[in-house]
């Protein structure tokens, strides 16, 4: 492996740490080496707080080794200030002589800027070291930037006989055709992303509550489509446990807008069958995620039709998971 290659890999590996927490900054990973050796790194604070670079500045001991060092970051250093100063002048500041980047930031606000700063002062700056695998770790941010929306998952679970719900139910609760390990998979998932969104026919029927309860991490933020107003403030998805947004309009690029406008950058739509077909007839839309249950419910609501060949598949238990990606 090309030693460059090789740290860029370990800022991808810390980067992940950050998911679900910088939202809406990206969630980037920096490695900082001298003579062959890590000597500080860091990801992402959770927003607000400190960037990527940062954080692995701050964990070098001897800062005199900074003049001799090579700064690796999957994402280009921003050169303007936001709720934090510039990357770009801590990093000239510490005269760190070297930068490899991963993919440069289609964000307006820096687009080449940072490396251009970088450069003017002296810095000797490589670009797209491992740019395929930064620019997929960052989907997210690109994604809200270039598109305009977040970027949005598909889930549903589906019995072996394709129904993703029962026709009439005893009780207001969610009715389970997966196994727990993929329940708490689902949770993870949740924890990874910025919001949840659901319809109201899953609200009223199923009565969720759309946290993280069976995996440690903040629970996203709760978008409800009510476009005639009219569900009850008594639902779970209304209590204290997490924000929720109420979404009136049903035109899906109008739900995107508002979303925008929100500054979410991923959203999980996780129902129901109405809603997902709706996302899936729009085109808009980046993965769907889709468990296939051993149960039968032989009637039922049928699961949503996604003409689209699979790009994984995965065996969880005695679930199985389709993973599929929008071209």
């Amino acid at each position: 492996m090309k030693i460059h290659e090789k740290y860029i890999h370990r800022c991808l590996q810390i980067a992940k740490n950050g998911f679900g927490l910088t939202a809406p900054n990206p969630a980037v990973g920096c490695v900082i080496v001298c003579d062959n050796k890590i000597i500080g790194e860091g990801y992402t604070s959770p927003y607000g707080g400190n960037h990527a670079e940062v954080n692995a500045i701050n964990a070098v001991k001897n800062k005199s080794l900074l003049k001799d060092a090579t700064l690796y970051v999957t994402l280009e250093p921003c050169s303007h200030f936001g709720k934090t100063p510039p990357c770009s002048n801590l990093i000239i500041k510490h005269h760190i002589p070297n930068v490899v980047v991963g993919c440069i930031d289609d964000n307006k606000l820096v687009a080449g800027r940072g490396i251009d700063v970088l450069k003017k002062n002296g810095c000797n700056v490589t670009i797209g070291v491992l740019e395929n695998l930064c620019k997929q770790h960052h989907k997210r941010f690109f994604t809200f930037h270039n598109k305009k929306r977040p970027f949005i998952i598909l889930k549903w679970a589906e019995t072996l006989d394709g129904f993703i719900a029962p026709f009439n139910k005893k009780e207001k609760k969610p009715t389970w055709i997966t196994n727990p390990y993929s329940r708490q998979l689902v949770h993870k998932w949740r924890a990874k992303e910025q919001a949840i969104l659901i319809g109201s026919n899953t609200a009223k029927d199923d009565n969720p509550k759309l946290t993280t309860r069976d995996w440690k991490g903040n629970n996203p933020v709760r978008v409800v489509l009510d476009k005639d107003d009219r569900l009850s403030d008594t639902l779970c998805v209304f209590n204290q446990e997490a924000k929720t947004i109420k979404v009136t309009e049903s035109n899906i690029q109008s739900i995107c807008d508002k979303l925008f406008k929100h500054n979410i950058n991923s959203v999980i739509i996780e129902g129901g069958a109405q809603t997902l077909q709706l996302f899936i007839d729009s085109g808009i839309w980046d993965e769907a995620r889709v468990f296939i249950g051993k149960s039968l419910f032989n009637e039922g609501i049928k699961a949503p039709k996604l003409i689209c060949k699979s790009n994984a598949l995965t065996q969880i238990n005695d679930d199985t998971l389709k993973i599929y990606v929008q071209n």
